[in-house]
């Protein structure tokens, strides 16, 4: 009887004794968990990104593990209720261990969780700022192209603008080029009248010569007879004297019209000759007003053929129409007269509205130059320029 208490303060003692070491583990695993638990929060923010690299992917597998494991422990706790004390010590332990990782891991899934979530907003949200600055600046590119195409189909309009101005002008000239030449023509067909003319009145005072001297010699017959009807032979002589009177009349009123004056039809001599006077001064004033273009031009020629044509080439001529057409041209000597190479004549027959040289030394342009009255020299360096270039090109071409 006396041993069964000591049996029972044994077991008191043992069961004190598991008690306070089981506070002692708990301490210490407490102690133990807040250390882990700080080493644990400041491994974890170093190794944060590297573990959402391998839960990201891990997620998939870890939903199935988690139910497996949730599982598994309260299996354990299970058969740690129906084990004895001593065993339930060391189980606890161990268990206290895995339930630890567990929420553990549990933490870290739902971190990674908002930071996955946090960095997929952030992502979508820098998706859209990208998508629309790229909208934005294909907008403007597009806006940039529409104005770089505007300003190309303005300056399209513009040069298409230019050569029709260009052409027009080129028609514009050449219609007044053609112009001037029927000019010209109508001009040298009304000085070959003239010429004409001219030859008539040689006639006509040789009319008037034979007419005075037929009129001496029937004033001698009508002196020698003495006859008494010397009235009817005055009559006779004064109807020849008018009848040759109108004939010269007549021929210089032809010589005037073919000059190109107009006459009423009522003129007297004296105002057909005032005309054609007029028209005489008109005539020398255009030839006046060429003289110091033909004697540049006849210059030029003579020592272009003096000191540059070579024995290969054909020599230059100065032709002189003033007179006759009111034109002077340089052309080849064995070409013909309307294959001229530089043509000189007045522009609209007026000296003051100025002196034209039309060029064709280069057959791949004609080109048409104005120059006043007093601009020789400048007249005169062009038609050096032309004829010097033409014969640049002819001795490149013979020598190739």
């Amino acid at each position: 009887m006396k041993k069964k208490p000591k049996k029972t303060k044994k077991t008191k003692k043992n069961k004190k004794l598991k008690k306070a070491s089981k506070l002692k583990s708990l301490k210490k695993s407490k102690n133990v968990q807040k250390k882990r638990k700080k080493v644990y929060k400041k491994k974890s923010k170093k190794t944060k990104k590297r573990k959402l690299r391998e839960n990201n992917k891990k997620k998939l597998h870890s939903n199935i593990t988690k139910v497996q494991k949730e599982s598994f422990i309260l299996k354990l706790v299970k058969l740690q209720l129906s084990l004895k004390p001593e065993f339930n010590f060391k189980i606890n332990f161990s268990l206290e261990k895995y339930i630890q990782s567990f929420f553990d891991k549990i933490s870290e899934t739902i971190s990674s969780y908002k930071i996955l979530k946090h960095d997929e907003k952030r992502r979508l949200k820098l998706e859209k700022i990208e998508n629309e600055r790229k909208a934005k600046i294909a907008l403007q590119k597009k806006k940039i192209e529409e104005e770089l195409l505007k300003v190309k189909l303005k300056e399209q309009a513009l040069r298409d603008e230019a050569k029709l101005e260009k052409q027009r002008t080129k028609d514009i000239k050449l219609f007044l080029r053609k112009e001037q030449a029927i000019l010209r023509i109508e001009q040298a067909e009304k000085q070959k009248q003239f010429l004409k003319q001219l030859r008539l009145d040689k006639q006509i005072e040789k009319f008037r010569i034979r007419e005075v001297k037929e009129l001496e010699r029937l004033e001698k017959i009508s002196l020698r007879e003495k006859r008494d009807d010397y009235a009817g032979l005055q009559e006779r002589i004064d109807k020849l004297k008018e009848k040759y009177r109108i004939i010269r009349d007549q021929k210089i009123k032809e010589r005037v019209e073919a000059l190109g004056v107009k006459l009423q039809g009522n003129e007297d001599r004296e105002t057909l000759l005032s005309k054609e006077k007029e028209y005489t001064l008109a005539r020398q004033k255009i030839e006046f007003a060429l003289e110091s273009f033909y004697r540049s031009a006849s210059s030029l020629v003579f020592q272009l053929n003096k000191r540059h044509v070579t024995r290969n080439m054909s020599i230059f001529r100065c032709i002189d129409r003033r007179f006759e057409t009111g034109e002077i041209f340089i052309k080849w000597d064995e070409s013909e007269d309307e294959e001229w190479l530089l043509l000189i004549y007045i522009k609209n027959n007026s000296p003051d509205e100025g002196i034209i040289i039309e060029d064709k030394t280069n057959p791949e342009k004609n080109i048409s130059h104005e120059f006043k009255s007093i601009d020789i020299f400048k007249a005169s360096d062009t038609m050096v320029d032309s004829l010097t270039q033409l014969i640049a090109r002819k001795r490149a071409k013979n020598n190739n």
